[in-house]
């Protein structure tokens, strides 16, 4: 069965629709002619949505709406998370209980889920696997393995496929956008070791990877990392930035009592403003563990899933979209 002929009319539900990773999903889905349910807040953005798909209304962390937003689905992605947050609380409402709500709301007619999750869930290493012994070093790491594991207790474990990527890029990411606006100025701040390797993946290559997941019949019960194949280190992705804007990137290196003051005090500001930012002394503690590298054999063997998208023509889609949308 083709990929075309698998969701050609298949209802799916998307969680997390609206935002980045979710509205590259959506827009894939739609392609292919499935139908597509969409869980968002009220307040969500929905400009990024393509014409077609069906609005649910409602709140993972509580949730309301979500029984309504899952009947008669057969297929859900769940990308819906908190990424960043001023309280840990925040954290573990909007991954943990929301799975956990999702999780109550689904009826015998789905036969897949989707979870999106993180590497961040399986802590630092290089590489680490899929059967290496989680070890997260954040909040937000923990989060997500709390995550899966409400996934692998459930009655829908046999049913699910969990997905952890690394640090996503692509067009509508405001992350890694911060990054190349530091390298048009010419430089690039490092926390840790410039030689530090990590891996990353495209949000077109990631998207492949989840429809992979979701339409492989032997995926159940089963954990996968999704990434490019080759990691590269802070050089390698600075000169390869660099490759892209026209000019030489060069790295600065952050002692850490100075990363983690910057941390504190971004902290403080992102609470006078009552919204999270980029930076926080979480994701220092990430920052500062070493080597980010997943092996991604697994995904390959078992789900014929490879990121095919190399990173200088990523970058160059990325960058020509942020440029477009007045963004860089």
């Amino acid at each position: 069965m083709t990929r075309q002929e698998f969701f050609r009319d298949l209802p799916v539900l998307v969680t997390g629709a609206a935002g980045f990773i979710g509205s590259h999903l959506v827009e894939r889905l739609v392609a292919l002619g499935a139908r597509v349910r969409c869980l968002v807040r009220r307040t969500s953005r929905r400009d990024r949505l393509p014409q077609g798909v069906e609005l649910a209304f409602g709140e993972l962390a509580t949730g309301e709406g979500v029984a309504e937003a899952a009947r008669g689905i057969a297929l859900v992605f769940h990308v819906a998370g908190v990424t960043k947050a001023l309280l840990s609380e925040t954290y573990h409402s909007g991954n943990v209980l929301a799975t956990r709500n999702l999780l109550r709301a689904l009826g015998q007619n789905c036969h897949r889920l989707v979870q999106v999750s993180s590497l961040a869930a399986a802590g630092p290493g290089s590489p680490v696997t899929e059967d290496s012994a989680p070890q997260p070093v954040s909040v937000y790491g923990r989060s997500k393995l709390a995550a899966e594991e409400a996934v692998r207790a459930s009655p829908f474990a046999s049913r699910s496929v969990i997905v952890r990527p690394p640090v996503v890029f692509g067009p509508r990411d405001t992350d890694v956008l911060e990054l190349l606006r530091a390298a048009r100025r010419g430089w690039m701040p490092v926390v840790g070791r410039p030689r530090s390797r990590f891996s990353l993946i495209y949000v077109e290559d990631l998207v492949e990877g989840l429809l992979a997941a979701a339409a492989s019949q032997d995926a159940g019960g089963r954990i996968y990392f999704l990434a490019a194949p080759e990691p590269l280190t802070w050089r390698d992705f600075a000169h390869a930035v660099g490759q892209v804007l026209g000019r030489k990137v060069r790295l600065v290196r952050v002692p850490a009592p100075l990363a983690w003051l910057a941390a504190w005090g971004s902290e403080l500001a992102s609470r006078w403003r009552g919204r999270p930012g980029i930076f926080s002394r979480d994701k220092l503690r990430e920052a500062l563990a070493g080597d980010w590298v997943c092996d991604v054999t697994r995904a390959q063997r078992e789900l014929g899933f490879t990121a095919r998208t190399p990173l200088a023509q990523a970058l160059r889609r990325t960058v020509q979209w942020y440029r477009e949308a007045g963004w860089l």
